[in-house]
């Protein structure tokens, strides 16, 4: 399993429309079968950082999952919002892979 965090740069003045790209992927994405863990507005800190973060299985159902993406009406509407309202100044994604930890007990 990967988890793809997306690492946005938004205009601190358009929140809302962030808002509500995020929740117009919140449909989209699981739709076009990643498992979304979700989007993160800025609350502390930093006005201008805001995360996606989401699961898949691997980087071949990642490309598989984008191409279904760009597919999908609501994907393509996001996508084409985004570009009309200019609330996205950069887009950086990371792909990690969870290191299994113990929970609890004694070492």
């Amino acid at each position: 399993m990967l988890t793809c965090v997306i690492r946005y740069h938004i205009d601190p003045t358009k929140k809302d429309q962030f808002a509500l790209y995020a929740s117009n992927w919140g449909i989209a994405i699981p739709r076009c079968g990643a498992d979304l863990i979700g989007y993160y507005l800025p609350h502390e800190g930093s006005s201008t950082l805001a995360y996606g973060i989401y699961n898949v299985a691997s980087l071949t159902d990642y490309e598989a999952y984008r191409a279904r993406l760009a597919d999908d009406p609501l994907g393509r509407e996001n996508y084409a919002f985004a570009q009309k309202e200019k609330f996205l100044l950069r887009e950086d994604r990371t792909f990690l892979k969870l290191v299994p930890v113990p929970k609890g007990g004694a070492a």
